[in-house]
């Protein structure tokens, strides 16, 4: 089996892992603006040096409940623009490899032992797609923002 360098998300007693080559970036406690028409798996927007980003309740997004506070969002490459998944503590890198078995959890890849935890590979490509996100196309379209 081929390792998997990922970035290794808490949220809330659960890890999950995002392949390194979807990380942009780590923002640590982001400044977000909620929005009362958006979907629940959307906590809102945040500035990322002008650009606005979307960020995702990671736990919602899964179906297991909802985050209760957004420490960490991890910024992903994704087709549609750059989109943050909130994490509730500090993401680290981590290498996958050995395998533990099958995830049941929409929009991943399987389990993975790290260390003495089990992680949960996330797939972002399923995980993001509109028709999943709040059932309807929702995204932060590429705007600039002026930043004085």
């Amino acid at each position: 089996m081929t390792t998997m360098q990922a970035l290794l998300l808490p949220v809330g007693e659960d890890l999950y892992a995002l392949p390194m080559d979807w990380v942009r970036e780590v923002v640590a406690a982001p400044t977000v603006t909620r929005l009362v028409t958006a979907p629940s798996d959307v906590l809102g927007l945040f500035n990322l040096r002008g650009q606005i980003v979307a960020l995702f309740d990671t736990a919602a997004l899964l179906g297991t409940g909802t985050i209760g506070s957004t420490a960490f969002a991890v910024v992903v490459n994704y087709a549609e623009g750059p989109a943050g998944m909130s994490a509730t503590g500090f993401p680290q890198r981590g290498v996958l490899d050995e395998p533990a078995g099958e995830s049941e959890l929409p929009g991943t890849n399987g389990q993975f032992h790290v260390d003495q935890r089990i992680a949960v590979l996330l797939d972002p490509v399923s995980l993001l797609m509109p028709e999943r996100v709040g059932g309807q196309d929702f995204r932060a379209e590429p705007t600039q923002i002026a930043v004085h």
